[in-house]
């Protein structure tokens, strides 16, 4: 249930936003004239915004440029939660919700990830208040109902780029701007107070009325449901998509420029002639390295739109090509489509002496014994958990490392071992490695909240399919015949 390539997708914007880091930190180099803020700290800062930005709106906008049928008749949440690499506890509970419910998550899914990042660079603040608290709304969301390992708290972050240090300030319970606030309960109100008011109320109501007009979204008063459904077609998007991608990269240029501008009057008000030179120095650097970084960012952007894409200055492209190898920009489009639609795909290893009795070998966190509650283990990723779900969406050898995973543990390899159980006593062969290993391919799927037996009641239910990857031992043909095909001999 996650994007193409999903792995990647996380490593390239940890990637991204570790280089980030390395413009926004503050730079120490006269240790004697240290501060806490510099001039120019607008202008760098504004790229976590940029990146925040792309991140979210080309996560919802490739769930609908995916023809994905599941997102386009928003019922993708009621396959999600069990589908996901690795549920927790609470996706069980979600995944009980009734679907009207389901339906308008996905709704509001769309709304926080192609609609609020447009107020992510308005000037009115307390919008870009409104799009903080929902994206971290969707990313807590998330983390509650599935396990991604920091990415989702890594976009958290990100989104504290919309903050400014007056609200951190109320969170820490030292405001800066007290006095301002008390001018602002002053009455009659002053003319820009009444224009922000009224402003900001007519994005509320524009988002509304968007969402009402857009998935026809309806009450249902004697069922006591909200019913919705996509009232717009595949074409009028991908018109609508060509028709928003160039302007949003000119808002893009717009902000950055009012930023960069900004950064140059605050040089300006600097005391003292050299320091005021050396702040417009630093400006200088760092406006262009933002200015670069933005360049070079249009090109990923644009893959949403590839019309828009061939239209950017051939300049920016060959930029981009020449720093491409070092992902400190990319593409991102999370839960592109939708997968486990008939039931959730898992592998299911077994082992045995007599190649008659065989025992299953449980891993940590994924899937396996449907009485195991499933885990949380956020922030931590194990790699090999997660791989196995995506051995599971094709045929074994798509995915040529599990004919070495099981060579391995053939072999009885403990650092192999330790991937599957630290635990050695919840490993069934421990003492001695199995001599046949073969792996089983099952469809799972949640159990319903009305379901129950006696012991330990089950989370899950699980129907075997076929075999995923034959019967095979130590100098077994088969197994020789596939490591030395995908060179792992």
């Amino acid at each position: 249930a996650v994007g193409d390539s999903g792995v990647p997708r996380r490593d390239s914007l940890l990637l991204e936003a570790g280089f980030l880091a390395v413009l926004v930190a503050p730079l120490r180099l006269l240790k004697w004239r240290s501060t806490a803020w510099r001039a120019h700290d607008g202008v760098t800062f504004w790229l976590v915004r940029w990146l925040l930005f792309r991140l979210m709106f080309a996560s919802g906008v490739v769930k609908l440029t995916s023809r994905c049928p599941t997102w386009w008749g928003l019922t993708a949440l009621t396959y999600h939660y069990e589908t996901q690499c690795i549920p927790t506890p609470a996706a069980w509970f979600a995944h009980q919700l009734p679907v009207w419910f389901q339906k308008f998550s996905v709704v509001a899914t769309y709304v926080i990830e192609i609609a609020i990042p447009l107020l992510f660079f308005v000037p009115i603040r307390r919008l870009r208040l409104f799009a903080f608290y929902s994206q971290v709304l969707l990313q807590v969301l998330i983390i509650l109902t599935g396990n991604y390992n920091f990415f989702n708290m890594l976009t958290s972050v990100l989104a504290f780029s919309l903050l400014d240090e007056e609200h951190v300030g109320r969170w820490l319970g030292r405001s800066k701007r007290r006095h301002a606030s008390s001018e602002s309960l002053a009455w009659p109100p002053s003319l820009r107070a009444v224009l922000s008011t009224l402003l900001e109320l007519s994005a509320y109501g524009l988002l509304l009325y968007w969402s009402i007009q857009c998935f026809g979204l309806e009450i249902n008063w004697e069922k006591r449901l909200l019913g919705s459904k996509v009232a717009f077609t595949y074409h009028e998007f991908t018109t609508w998509l060509r028709a928003v991608t160039l302007p949003l990269v000119g808002l893009g240029f717009l902000s950055l420029s009012w930023e960069i501008l900004s950064a140059l009057y605050r040089c300006a008000c600097t005391r003292g002639c050299f320091w005021k030179l050396w702040a417009t120095l630093q400006w200088a650097v760092f406006a262009t390295a933002t200015m670069g970084m933005f360049a070079i960012s249009l090109v990923p952007f644009t893959y949403i739109d590839y019309e828009s894409n061939g239209k950017l200055w051939p300049g920016i492209h060959r930029m981009f090509n020449a720093v491409e190898r070092f992902q400190v920009v990319n593409s991102y489009g999370l839960f592109r489509r939708m997968t486990g639609v008939g039931g959730r795909p898992e592998v299911v290893l077994e082992g045995s002496y007599d190649n008659q009795a065989w025992t299953e070998i449980e891993f940590m966190y994924k899937p396996g014994n449907i009485s195991a509650a499933p885990p949380v283990v956020a922030p931590h990723q194990p790699r090999l958990d997660w791989q196995m779900w995506f051995a599971a969406l094709a045929h074994h050898s798509s995915s040529p490392w599990f004919t070495s995973f099981v060579y391995r543990l053939l072999q009885g390899k403990k650092d192999v071992i330790r991937l599957v159980q630290v635990d050695e006593s919840r490993y069934p062969f421990s003492a001695q490695p199995p001599v046949y290993i073969r792996a089983q391919l099952y469809k799972y799927w949640f159990t319903g909240s009305a379901e129950g037996s006696q012991g330990p009641a089950p989370w899950w239910r699980r129907q075997r399919v076929q075999e995923f990857f034959p019967t095979v031992s130590l100098g077994d043909p088969t197994l020789e015949s596939l490591l030395s095909q995908h060179r792992l001999k």
